[in-house]
């Protein structure tokens, strides 16, 4: 029998496998999750639009139209479009008028780019180091003085726009711009079409996003027009920037999901096609990007049904005081702190072996302010699962390095059970990780990891002698995890400070709070909340991330009425904002096998302005020895 007939075969039988083992949970998931406009607000199709700017333009008596594009916009489809609208327009594209010149650009990128595939430095490069600022101010002068219909478009179009011009905004989702990339779409002015996914998101993380955030920042009040560009220009839709300013000041204002996002995996399993729903494709599945605002999405619905898609790190970014709340804005700035995302390796292989960077070495060779500490909580296991987490205490340092270094240089296999712990797992185990542990989960598994937001942060140490799902080798970084592996994390000290930490604040037979981590090291804090009848929480002045890890639904809804009832379901996650305060979660039925449903809520640690959430407290809770 040929490979792929085998390879075809075993596919079939795990699907089969994993559609009977997951029938006994609930299979409510919404994957696109939409937060709805408020009344009086409507979405404008491209025709509408265009004459809506028409107007515009005439009462202004401007003859200039700025179409300021997010690098990753088509360019090319919304010129289609205005020159079929209006063939006489005067189109000027800003990237071939003022521009670096190649050379120029490469040489000032190149310090953060590095050579490495995967990894390049933070930096404070704003949108007028990409330009020649004589030309910029060229055109701005010849603009002030056009009288004939002119478009200027591209990335910074309103850094030359003369003040009566109408501006508008392209903006695209991160997630949206990774498939451009796959796809062939090269980076901003890079002419790298053919370059691995690798390095082109790598340009994208350490480059072109950022700037890309500073300029929409500055700006965001002046746009009269946000265009969804995550779609074909004909069939998408736009929205005043008011409306947009103001959908995005209501979202922060009560609790939402933004639209999650899958990807397949090399380790990839076969749960969340059949717990989620998802379409079965070749690849299997191995993750759910259902919290990570910097590139998941958000979805708007008007009255009329017409569904309008903005990147979800607008709202952070415009928003960030209501949504996050002070404290969390003066400590990492206009950033969204915590990752909640889903790895799914039932029916699939361990994730890699890997360690993350200290939180020195970041700020030292990436220039980030803070690590990707985490954490793996167990949604779902199958018998014999285990998590690989710590070192063992009789291991030799230099013989682990030395046989990590063989294996890489040789394809020689490299035994990780000798040197890393192997914890037996089962659902609702809590794994914490703190930067510097050796760690992965394993097959048969699947985890919610809540985690701080620096995710390109992955040093792979060992990835079982795979190739990625381009068919080249995935990128092995010893020489970084050498330098953040902490010896002294072995099996003892991994047992009591890592595996299933856990402590009760309260027990009464309708609700349980526990504090189920994370590390002392960590600055993001998790609660478990076991639940039978409505329970009432605050948000402190702090964002809350949570997750309904058991249980059909919920509703969350204001005791003062202050947003609409809102329904979240298994295993989805949910954002309630800072400006919220306080927030009721009602069980919806009961969950299979328990009386209870379970939540669990990860805030930032000492973050929260409630006297009773305070570390003395969770101090004075753990002092008392309550240990699951």
């Amino acid at each position: 029998m040929a490979q792929t007939d085998r390879d075809d075969r075993e596919v079939r039988e795990q699907r089969a496998l994993w559609k009977t083992r997951t029938g006994h949970l609930p299979k409510n998931y919404v994957t696109h999750p939409v937060v709805e406009a408020p009344e009086g607000i409507s979405f404008l199709d491209h025709e509408a639009l265009l004459r809506k700017i028409e107007l515009l333009a005439k009462e202004r008596s401007t003859a200039v139209l700025a179409i300021d594009t997010y690098p990753g916009a088509d360019v090319e489809d919304i010129i289609r479009a205005i020159s079929a609208h209006d063939p006489n327009a005067d189109i000027v594209r800003l990237e071939d008028v003022a521009a670096l010149p190649s050379h120029d650009l490469e040489a000032l990128l190149a310090p953060f780019l590095t050579d490495d595939r995967v990894f390049g430095r933070m930096n404070d490069l704003e949108i007028t180091d990409l330009y020649e600022g004589d030309e910029v101010v060229r055109l701005r002068r010849d603009l002030e003085h056009r009288r004939d219909r002119t478009v200027v478009i591209g990335w910074g179009a309103t850094l030359v726009a003369p003040q009566p011009a109408v501006k508008v905004l392209v903006d695209v989702a991160r997630w949206e711009i990774q498939h451009r990339q796959r796809a062939g779409q090269p980076n901003w002015m890079a002419h790298n079409p053919e370059e691995e996914s690798l390095r082109k998101y790598k340009r994208s993380f350490f480059i072109e996003w950022r700037v890309a955030d500073r300029h929409k920042l500055d700006r965001f009040d002046e746009f009269d027009f946000v265009i969804d560009g995550n779609r074909s220009i004909d069939s998408t839709f736009a929205v005043s920037g008011a409306d947009a300013r103001s959908l995005l000041r209501e979202t922060a204002r009560r609790p939402f999901r933004v639209k999650p996002f899958f990807d397949p995996g090399v380790w990839g399993g076969y749960w969340m096609e059949h717990v989620v729903g998802l379409e079965p494709q070749d690849k299997p599945y191995a993750w759910c990007f259902d919290c990570v605002p910097e590139e998941n999405s958000l979805l708007f619905s008007d009255a009329a049904g017409k569904t309008l898609e903005l990147p979800a790190i607008d709202v952070v970014l415009m928003e960030s005081e209501n949504l996050l709340g002070e404290a969390i804005v003066r400590r990492f700035g206009r950033e969204f702190p915590i990752r909640f995302d889903l790895l799914d390796t039932m029916g699939g292989q361990n994730l890699s072996l890997q360690v993350h960077p200290m939180l020195e070495y970041i700020r030292e060779h990436f220039g980030m302010n803070y690590t990707q500490d985490e954490s793996y909580y167990l949604l779902d296991a199958a018998p014999g699962a285990v998590t690989y987490l710590g070192l063992r205490d009789d291991i030799d340092p230099p013989a682990m390095l030395s046989a990590l270094e063989r294996s890489q240089a040789t394809g020689e296999s490299f035994d990780a059970d000798d040197y890393v712990n192997v914890w037996p797992t089962k659902a609702h185990d809590h794994f914490l990780i703190p930067a510097g542990t050796v760690h992965c989960s394993g097959g048969g598994t699947v985890v919610l990891e809540v985690s701080a937001t620096p995710n390109l942060f992955t040093f792979k140490l060992w990835d079982w002698g795979r190739m990625g799902l381009d068919g080249r080798p995935r990128p092995i970084h010893l020489e970084h995890g050498r330098e953040n592996i902490q010896w002294d994390r072995t099996t003892e000290w991994t047992r009591d400070h890592l595996v299933n930490d856990i402590r009760t604040v309260a027990d009464a037979e309708e609700h349980t709070e526990e504090i189920t981590g994370l590390h002392e090291q960590e600055f993001i804090q998790t609660r478990r909340h076991w639940f039978s009848e409505p329970i009432t929480l605050r948000t402190g002045g702090t964002v809350r991330v949570h997750n309904l890890v058991s249980g059909a639904a919920a509703v969350i809804s204001s005791p003062a009425g202050a947003f609409e009832p809102y329904e979240v379901h298994f295993a989805e996650t949910f954002i309630v904002p800072a400006a919220v305060d306080e927030y009721t979660v009602s069980p919806i039925g009961a969950p299979t096998g328990t009386p209870r449903h379970g939540l669990l809520v990860a805030s930032v640690r000492g973050a929260s302005n409630i006297p009773e959430d305070t570390e003395q407290d969770d101090r004075a809770a753990i002092a008392k020895g309550d240990r699951a």
